[in-house]
């Protein structure tokens, strides 16, 4: 089934868009700043699919998107965080994926493919923060990618110190142009997702 699901995303086509959009601008976050942290679930088992989806464990955004969460990381570090980076642009196909693999009940967590997702534009990234003297992750009210009400952004459980992180993350975020998904913490969304294209190009196609 799992092959089955795969092949048809990969059959598929993006929507058809028409209007004025800027040209992409893909920008390999490390090689803007190599202090950022990556953790790119999706190249590896360790997601919610269970599978690779990825050949390469890589993160892009969009330049404009790339050089504001460059800013919110090195914004972060007088406070002892840096920015771990779970996703960044995400090939419309490995949407399409997503969405055919996920229960109805779950689909907020996940985008339509005849929409498209703002990770498709290359301007949403999934991210967490990680304690600078140690490297680590932080813990945060869920798990990255747990489809349960845990993972919305203003959930009121878990400690006050993982609300904590999470609102510094988000201030940090928002500082600097991205908006938080109402369903994910870890998901934001950059002002200007509009002016860019559903795009389908794999990691290995841009340089």
């Amino acid at each position: 089934m799992r092959i089955l699901l795969a092949l048809l995303a990969l059959l598929g086509q993006p929507p058809a868009e028409t209007g004025n959009f800027r040209d992409n601008d893909l920008v390999e976050l490390v090689k803007l700043d190599p202090t950022i942290r990556l953790d790119i679930r999706y190249a590896r088992s360790e997601n919610f699919l269970g599978r690779p989806v990825y050949a390469q464990a890589r993160a892009f955004l969009q330049r404009p998107a790339a050089e504001s969460l460059v800013r919110a990381h090195r914004r972060l570090r007088a406070n002892g965080y840096g920015i771990l980076v779970h996703d960044g642009y995400r090939p419309w196909s490995v949407t399409k994926l997503f969405w055919d693999a996920t229960p109805e009940e779950k689909k907020v967590f996940v985008a339509d493919p005849a929409r498209g997702s703002r990770h498709n534009r290359g301007c949403a990234a999934d991210v967490t923060l990680f304690d600078l003297k140690t490297g680590l992750a932080v813990r945060m009210p869920s798990e990255y990618d747990e489809m349960t009400e845990r993972a919305y952004p203003d959930y009121p459980g878990s400690t006050s110190g993982e609300r904590s992180l999470r609102t510094l993350l988000r201030e940090a975020m928002e500082a600097e142009g991205f908006t938080v998904y109402e369903y994910e913490w870890w998901h934001f969304d950059y002002k200007d997702w509009r002016r860019y294209r559903i795009t389908d190009v794999p990691f290995s196609a841009i340089r």
